[in-house]
């Protein structure tokens, strides 16, 4: 009776504790997209994208409320780092340019670049750059911690192009498009990763 109790006890506290997380999590986010973290947690966050190596030089640059960017932190390495709606992300130089180009709808560089997301992303269409939701044809998928190469060279890497891709393998985001990109999944990316495939 007293394991049973016990057991019991132990169970409500970890679904309490798991509650408060979620909730935590779902509040930061919520704040996140309101601009209303302060720089100190923003920071945090989008630091929390790359390695801690990459991370500690890093530089923060975070988007106000008038759409522009302002750095917080300057780059000692060449990184900067950033939360785009709730996804943190961390971009050498070239796939800064890459993913601004992107942005501004512009020719992106054909330069290697390298930008660290291992926090994983929220998802996105891997057919239109362009999309913000996911809709019943636009081939949604939601990528694990990962990192992103853009430029000319990645498409040599051999990757599938296909629309519908498997996120827990390499694969080419944006196959045809001047934004066309290699996701590489790290560790961890397996239980967190989901296709609209998988979920029809």
């Amino acid at each position: 009776m007293r394991k049973m109790v016990f057991r019991l006890t132990v169970s409500m506290l970890l679904l309490s504790i798991l509650g408060t997380a979620q909730e935590k999590v779902a509040t930061m986010k919520s704040e996140m997209k309101k601009g209303e973290v302060s720089d100190a947690t923003y920071t945090a966050q989008a630091l929390s994208a790359a390695p801690k190596s990459i991370a500690k030089d890093a530089g923060v640059m975070r988007m106000g409320k008038d759409g522009n960017m302002r750095t917080l932190r300057e780059s000692k390495n060449g990184f900067t780092c950033m939360v785009i709606s709730t996804d943190r992300m961390c971009n050498d130089a070239n796939s800064m340019a890459f993913f601004g180009a992107m942005m501004k709808g512009e020719a992106p560089t054909d330069k290697l670049g390298i930008s660290y997301m291992l926090a994983g992303d929220q998802g996105s269409s891997n057919t239109d750059p362009k999309a913000e939701k996911k809709t019943a044809d636009n081939h949604w998928v939601v990528t694990g911690p990962h990192i992103m190469v853009t430029g000319t060279a990645s498409k040599s890497l051999g990757y599938p192009e296909t629309a519908d891709a498997d996120p827990t393998k390499p694969y080419m985001m944006w196959a045809g498009t001047p934004y066309e990109h290699a996701m590489i999944p790290v560790g961890g990316a397996k239980p967190m990763a989901t296709t609209a495939m998988e979920k029809k």
